[in-house]
């Protein structure tokens, strides 16, 4: 089973190399912009996306500027960049933040899975600057009645993060 995950998971993980290298670089160039000028970089993730804020500030490479963000906090400002890291695009508390995030017209990137929803709903992917789509709609392995099981967000987002701070890293390097 160990073994069948791990090669959905390579899969998984090649895809979003192959599918949004560009977003990555996009991504970090609108996070540097903080870094370089008077801003924070800050992190959003709530459930199990928390990994990737604990990884982000914690680790013994913590991303540089960097702050985690609960979702509403006036001191921000639109020399700030922000984060989001959710399962879904549809999430409500993420969508609530990027609303807010653009009512003060604070530049965000967001980390989450495009899934078909109802078209007047709001998506993470229409209202962010550079959105990230982590292809992760069902777990990656079968069971004995047709299901799926073993849905790795938070390694797909921690993935991401990589590709971006590793990207955002070369940027402020060069600076």
């Amino acid at each position: 089973m160990l073994k069948m995950f791990s090669t959905q998971l390579t899969g998984l993980l090649n895809t979003l190399h192959e599918k949004e290298s560009f977003a990555f670089e996009d991504s970090a160039r609108l996070l540097a912009q903080a870094a370089v000028g008077e801003g924070n970089v800050y992190l959003y993730g709530e459930k199990e996306m928390d990994a990737v804020i604990s990884e982000a500030l914690c680790s013994t490479e913590p991303f540089q500027s960097a702050k985690k963000w609960d979702g509403k906090d006036p001191s921000l400002s639109y020399q700030d960049r922000v984060i989001i890291f959710t399962r879904y695009t549809h999430d409500e508390q993420a969508v609530a933040a990027a609303k807010w995030l653009l009512e003060k017209n604070i530049p965000f990137v967001a980390v989450s899975t495009v899934l078909p929803v109802d078209s007047e709903a709001d998506s993470l992917a229409d209202l962010a600057d550079v959105h990230i789509d982590l292809r992760l709609k069902k777990g990656l392995l079968p069971d004995e009645e047709g299901n799926r099981f073993g849905y790795p967000a938070s390694i797909a987002a921690l993935y991401v993060y990589y590709g971006i701070k590793l990207t955002f890293d070369e940027i402020i390097a060069e600076y």
